[in-house]
């Protein structure tokens, strides 16, 4: 009977193409349950099987499992989105399978609760307050002082997220919230927080042990939309001795301590600041830096862990892993790509990814969403990897169409006909 590993829902920006290698290069059969397979389509193409499911009904996720184990041993059930990282460690439970505490996980999601037993731990996080509307919202700015970051309760790719500077804007990001537009993932609930400002850093976590750190810069306000990184974080020592001491604070406040953990924090006045943790491992490209750099690949890693292996989490290199997002900079559509294939080609340059396609429609949301691609870049020092990755970003292109030129450029052919 051949050995399976459940893949449960999507993934954010190509991890989930890289969860099903590792499967594949462990002897595994990846099999991923979701609710809509056809946004999938790339795992059935690399031999993945893909089945239909309600990914929010944990009883059919279990009858499913429960059908799977006639024809396969079920030797691990995972994800790699914070969305079904909660269910997934729940189906672990029910089929004795290796696994995060279901609870540590959903308590971790809930930003509010979150917050709460980091401050309750004394780790150091922004001010923030819990709303409802825009009369509490407005409330809650008033009280931390403007500027401030207003957020789902509830979320991950920085989907929702905004830096409100005036109270006009609190109120138009407060209404698009709740006005029907964002998707939510709960009920709908909104955390205002300060505005913690200073450089930017990732700190990934398998079990409780810091693997490395990373950091990395976003576009401009009033989003957060990343568009570079580097790891590892040049650091001093005594930085790095901070950011270790409050990523395991935060380990012990929130229960966790089992597989992944991915933590973004800010070093400001007061030193480093926590402003998330994910239960998961960070999004795509950074399983691809962490083993560029030192020779971890924490995807393999984390599977052999979820299939009851032992880890191998020991460094076989040092090098300096850089990347560059490629973001879109209108709506549109994106007609052409080019230049890629060069840029693949020059000497140090790791990985070259495109997530879209030409002619795909182009509408910004603020959020990771925005990123049409990445270029990885890896040598001995930082210097050389940022020469390096610049020399290959120089020699990628693309164009997108603005819709205003397609609507009256079809206006102009309508007249013609």
């Amino acid at each position: 009977m051949a050995r399976a590993l459940i893949i449960l829902g999507g993934t954010m920006m190509g991890s989930g193409l890289l969860y099903v290698q590792a499967a594949q290069r462990l002897g595994l059969e990846p099999i991923t349950l979701s609710d809509d397979p056809t946004r999938y389509d790339h795992f059935a193409a690399k031999g993945a099987e893909t089945i239909r499911v309600d990914t929010d009904d944990l009883d059919a996720l279990i009858r499913e499992c429960s059908r799977l184990r006639a024809t396969y041993d079920i030797a691990g059930i995972t994800s790699a989105r914070d969305a079904f990282y909660a269910t997934a460690s729940k189906l672990c439970r029910h089929f004795d399978l290796p696994g995060p505490n279901p609870e540590a996980i959903e308590q971790c999601l809930d930003k509010y609760t979150q917050r709460q037993l980091l401050a309750a731990s004394r780790v150091p996080i922004p001010a923030y307050r819990l709303a409802a509307n825009v009369a509490e919202v407005e409330a809650s700015a008033a009280e931390i002082g403007l500027p401030v970051i207003v957020k789902p309760a509830v979320g991950s790719g920085s989907v929702g997220v905004r830096l409100c500077r005036t109270p006009d804007e609190l109120v138009e990001h407060t209404t698009y919230l709740l006005g029907g537009q964002h998707i939510w993932q709960s009920s709908p609930r909104i955390l205002v927080e300060e505005f913690a400002q200073g450089p930017s850093y990732g700190i990934d976590i398998m079990g409780d042990q810091i693997i490395g750190i990373s950091t990395g810069d976003c576009g401009p306000p009033p989003h957060f939309v990343y568009r570079s990184s580097t790891y590892p974080a040049p650091l001093t020592d005594g930085e790095h001795e901070r950011i270790v001491d409050v990523s395991l604070s935060c380990l012990r406040a929130l229960g966790l301590g089992w597989g992944p953990t991915g933590i973004e924090c800010a070093w400001t006045t007061r030193g480093p600041v926590v402003i998330e943790v994910n239960p998961r491992l960070h999004g795509s490209p950074t399983p691809q830096m962490v083993r560029l750099a030192y020779g971890v690949d924490l995807i393999t890693e984390h599977v052999k862990l979820v299939i009851g292996d032992e880890c191998d989490l020991r460094r076989r290199h040092s090098h300096t892993a850089t990347a560059r997002y490629l973001v879109a900079d209108r709506d549109g559509t994106l007609d052409w790509i080019a230049g890629d294939s060069q840029a693949a080609a020059v000497s140090g340059v790791a990985e070259v990814k495109w997530y879209v396609q030409p002619k795909t429609p182009i509408v910004r949301k603020g959020d990771y969403r925005d990123c049409l691609g990445h270029v990885i870049a890896v040598s001995s020092s930082l210097l050389r990897s940022e020469a390096i990755l610049q020399r290959a970003v120089d020699l990628v292109h693309w164009s997108i169409t603005p819709l205003k030129t397609i609507v009256e450029s079809d206006s102009k052919n309508s007249k013609l006909t």
